[in-house]
């Protein structure tokens, strides 16, 4: 089957890490790890909403990225389309759960491709290191949000 499946535990509430999922300016911070730079163009987060961002990489490379969100989003879940603008025509569908671990989240990802070459292009492009450098990004967000809380 054509999916890849990522869980991570973060040190923070459901709704924090469900806020650093659907609040762009949060967004921004985390996603695509250290050495990207993000600018979301549109991030509608409701159901049929579109969304689109570019990456910047170090070297000024800019990529674009897009998709719709499917149902409502909710602390329980997001579903969304995720394209890469430089592969048109492969989408995958996207789910994130968020799992209440008493003051931790368990965040789970499954993304369903089309075809099982179609997932491992996305992998060979490395993705691993970008989303080991976007968690860890997500972590320093999350813990620097409940610092200025208290």
């Amino acid at each position: 089957m054509p999916l890849i499946i990522i869980t991570r535990e973060f040190d923070a509430p459901r709704d924090l890490v469900f806020r650093a999922y659907t609040e762009p300016e949060l967004l921004t911070q985390w996603l695509g790890g250290c050495d990207a730079r993000i600018t979301i163009e549109r991030y509608d987060v409701r159901d049929g909403g579109r969304w689109r961002y570019l990456s910047q990489d170090a070297e000024g490379r800019v990529y674009g990225f897009r998709g719709v969100f499917h149902g409502a989003p909710s602390p329980d879940a997001i579903v969304q389309t995720f394209e890469y603008e430089g592969s048109p025509g492969q989408v995958s569908l996207d789910t994130y759960t968020f799992e209440d671990l008493g003051g931790m989240t368990m965040v789970r990802s499954v993304s369903s491709f089309q075809s099982v070459e179609n997932r491992d292009r996305i992998v060979e492009q490395s993705m691993e290191l970008g989303v080991r450098n976007s968690a860890r990004q997500l972590a320093d967000v999350l813990a620097k949000l409940q610092t200025s809380a208290t």
